[in-house]
């Protein structure tokens, strides 16, 4: 459990399960108990979930303990002809840390008891709804943090017997025995309640997670997160960690400020680094694995002091070195295996084979790793000016714009350059072990089991409007998800010319694999190219805010739109999400009319068009090719939601100034009006009786029997379906032929249309039939979703399609539609 260790070595930041607290959509964390042994297993957990609490408090006490022993002699010595500190000064240093002792010895001894009497029905969540409305003491503390934390310096400087006494309080040990006793310093001492604060949401979330929602504690314990949720929001910000590196004299501050694993390009091959930032430093530097032990070491890569950094080109005709990119086939295979890999380790859980599963882990933690090192694309550059450039690959310009604000901001506050001695470097290298806030590197093998898989199937996002812009300007907004540990970009907004109060209300559907974070940037849109500053090489639109919401697969269960509004330095968006899981996006809805063209069967639409491929086909790939093929992400970026409806119902109602319509819209609406047809299909293009045979087709290893397989399989679909996929194919292709502008390869176009034409009707797909238990299912669909992209990638890449009967051949090759 992640909040007992309370050592100094403990993350002086949010852990990344409470990172994003403040802007959760609902304080409910994810459960999945069921009934019977389930639930015992449950309220057992909750058990040990307490048990790790009591033993956290203690140490928390033996800490405040050591402060409060020095406090009493020195306000006696206060009232002396010799006094050590002033009661002023006592007053400032141990500020509010008698109430903080009291509180938590009350809640130490109303808990204590109640879990060593321990039965399912013992309720506590009183006691952590009382401790959540005392917060307002650490409000307190918080505020007199830094003030105590110079007093404290200034008193040492000035007074020997005080520095001897800060450097030497002692706190009882827990562990082994009460009569031994740990050495701390004032400063660690201190830290100690900005730490346990930062932390209150860890507790309750895991707590929560092990209570189910019948048990009368659920309640109390979510109006303390709540609490606890609401409070940490207001300070979060404003907690700055004020842990010194072991390298500094006395008097001086080197601190941590940020730290992360990132992919470094070193002569043109990607090398996994964990980079930090310092008060007055960047370092580079490479995990070392320790041999037979679990110990972790850090060796030194290079470092830049932060006066001599910077972003800007050195030399405008200095290019950024050429990344190499790795085709999006590659990193489809490796998320194949890994979702290979996770079934199998599933299966063998089952089984207990933990020999196998060790094996299985260690092959999932090396694929992993090739997909973290593989899958970043954008250069994140960093220029010392007296030697040379470093360039890292990031997957998102979030992490690129947050490195830039925090080494800018610092900057303001470094005034010389320096020069570290051998000595020095490989102490403040060591010292990163102890001060790392990112202790693994972003893996899913790194996970709990307990943690949230992240959700799976389709997010409806609306972006409704944004305030507090200060002057006038082109303003859009960009949407990201997370799927397998980096973030993808999966929507943008038009440009919403020359305001400062955008009102874009567009509406965008985003398909999730294992998300758990939705991220918005917004930009204002440089037309004029040649005044902006280059940066990374590259002329960028300028980033004007950024920020998250998680996504909660509890809150976001009822399926109904949620509000709510991302704060980002000083301007607010407001936006609403649904989500559908992928249980019920798979359901494939017959239309209950059928006089329009959505959820109608194919055949019966040509029939009635006496066509052999549907209008609305044919319209919306003639409009995509005569405006369409050119624009970047065509079929990926999703389109306005509202304008596709519009474009369903026009079609539906068979409206003659469908066409009209199609010119004045934005092409992605077309394309995506396009997509949800042959989505809501009633039954997939490929039919429900065939897709098996195409899945086992594919699966086939001889080139010779897959290819004879598929054709046989393509050919015997029905006659309109044939024909509008052979169009469809053509239409694809041709989209591809420009991928160096439209960056839709073969591939990525597969990866679109895959499941939308070979997804099953409901009764055919592998649904798991209690929705409530979805997690161990996840991989099965990446799976079944990763044969479906590969039977449409198999037919993009056949040069002809050869038709052995000479009906067939008139089909195909008519040129009437």
């Amino acid at each position: 459990m992640p909040y007992i260790d309370d050592s100094p070595s403990s993350s002086p930041h949010l852990s990344s399960k409470s990172r994003g607290s403040r802007d959760t959509l609902s304080p409910v964390p994810s459960e999945f108990l069921g009934p019977g042994p389930d639930l015992e297993k449950g309220l057992e957990m909750r058990k040990w979930v307490l048990s790790g609490i009591l033993a956290s408090e203690e140490t928390y006490l033996s800490h405040l303990e050591a402060l409060l022993l020095p406090m009493k002699p020195l306000k006696a010595a206060a009232t002396t002809s010799q006094p050590v500190l002033t009661s002023q000064q006592i007053e400032t240093i141990f500020f509010k840390v008698p109430e903080l002792y009291e509180i938590h010895k009350e809640f130490y001894d109303g808990l204590f008891p109640r879990v060593q009497q321990w039965s399912h029905q013992q309720r506590v969540g009183d006691l952590f709804q009382k401790l959540a409305s005392q917060l307002g003491v650490y409000r307190a503390f918080v505020d007199n943090y830094e003030v105590a934390m110079e007093t404290a310096e200034k008193c040492c400087q000035a007074n020997a017997q005080f520095a001897e006494i800060s450097e030497n309080l002692k706190a009882r040990s827990t562990k082994e025995s009460k009569d031994q006793t740990t050495k701390n310093s004032l400063e660690t001492l201190l830290y100690k309640p900005v730490d346990r604060v930062t932390r209150s949401t860890l507790v309750l979330h895991d707590l929560l997670k092990h209570t189910p929602v019948s048990h009368p504690d659920h309640p109390l314990l979510q109006d303390a997160l709540r609490i606890s949720q609401n409070f940490l929001s207001s300070i979060n910000e404003e907690i700055t960690p004020r842990r010194q590196s072991m390298t500094v004299k006395k008097g001086e501050h080197r601190q941590l400020l940020k730290d992360s694993f990132m992919v470094e390009l070193v002569e043109g091959a990607r090398k996994l680094r964990h980079v930090f930032l310092f008060t007055d430093l960047f370092l580079c530097a490479k995990l070392k694995k320790q041999i037979g032990g679990k110990s972790q070491q850090y060796d030194c890569k290079w470092y830049i002091p932060l006066t001599d950094l910077s972003f800007q080109m050195v030399d405008e005709s200095e290019a950024v070195p050429n990344i190499p990119l790795v085709p999006d086939e590659e990193l489809d295979a490796m998320k194949i295996k890994i979702s290979q890999i996770k079934n199998d380790i599933q299966r063998e859980k089952a089984n207990k084979g933990s020999k196998v599963i060790e094996r299985l882990k260690k092959k999932l933690s090396e694929q992993e790793s090739l997909l973290l090192l593989m899958s970043p694309n954008m250069a994140f550059r960093v220029h010392n000016r007296n030697g040379k450039s470093y360039t890292f690959l990031i997957s998102s310009d979030y992490e690129r714009a947050e490195w830039r604000e925090n080494i800018r901001e610092q900057q303001k506050k470094c005034f010389k350059s320096f020069s570290l001695t051998s000595v020095e470097l490989q102490m403040l290298t060591n010292s990163c072990v102890k001060l790392q806030t990112v202790h693994n590197i972003p893996l899913t093998i790194n996970k709990e089991d307990d943690e949230s898989p992240g959700l799976y199937g389709f997010l409806n996002v609306i972006v409704h409007s944004a305030t507090g812009f200060k002057q006038s300007s082109n303003l859009y907004c960009t949407l990201e998800v997370d799927s397998f540990g980096y973030f993808v970009n999966k929507a943008k907004t038009r440009v919403y010319r020359d305001t400062t109060e955008p009102n874009w209300n567009e509406e965008f559907e985003i398909e999730l694999e294992g998300s758990q974070t939705l991220r918005i940037l917004c930009y204002e849109k440089c037309y004029n190219k040649t005044k902006l500053t280059k940066e990374d090489g590259e002329s960028t639109d300028r980033i004007m805010g950024k920020g998250q919401i998680q996504l909660d697969p509890q809150a976001l269960q009822d399926k109904d739109w949620q509000r709510t509004v991302i704060s980002m330095n000083g301007v607010e968006v407001k936006l609403s999400v649904k989500f559908t899981s992928r249980e019920f996006s798979l359901k494939r809805m017959p239309s209950r009319k059928q006089t329009g063209v959505f959820g109608v069967k194919i055949a019966i639409v040509t029939k009635r068009e006496r066509s052999k491929v549907p209008y609305i086909v044919r319209q919306c790939v003639e409009e995509i090719e005569r405006r369409g093929m050119e624009e970047v992400g065509i079929y990926r970026v999703s389109g306005v939601a509202t304008d596709i409806q519009a474009l369903k119902a026009a079609f539906d109602v068979n409206n003659k100034d469908v066409s009209v319509m199609m010119s004045e819209m934005d092409v992605n609406a077309i394309a995506g009006t396009l997509k949800l047809y042959f989505r809501e299909l009633p039954e997939p293009l490929f039919t429900d009786e065939l897709y098996p045979n195409f899945a086992e087709g594919i699966a086939l290893s001889d080139p010779v029997a897959k290819e004879s397989c598929m054709l046989n399989l393509l050919l015997s679909l029905p006659e309109p379906n044939l024909v509008t996929f052979l169009f469809l194919l053509d239409h694809l292709k041709r989209v591809a032929e420009r991928e160096s502008v439209n960056k839709m390869s073969l591939h990525n176009l597969a990866t679109v249309f895959g499941p939308t034409l070979l997804r099953p009707s409901e009764k055919d797909s592998k649904i798991p039939a209690n929705p409530t238990q979805p997690i161990t299912m996840t991989d099965s669909w990446s799976l079944e979703v990763m044969s479906q992209v590969q039977v449409l990638l198999y037919f993009l890449q056949l040069e002809t399609i050869p038709t052995p009967d000479s009906k067939r051949q008139s089909i195909l090759f008519s040129t009437e539609v």
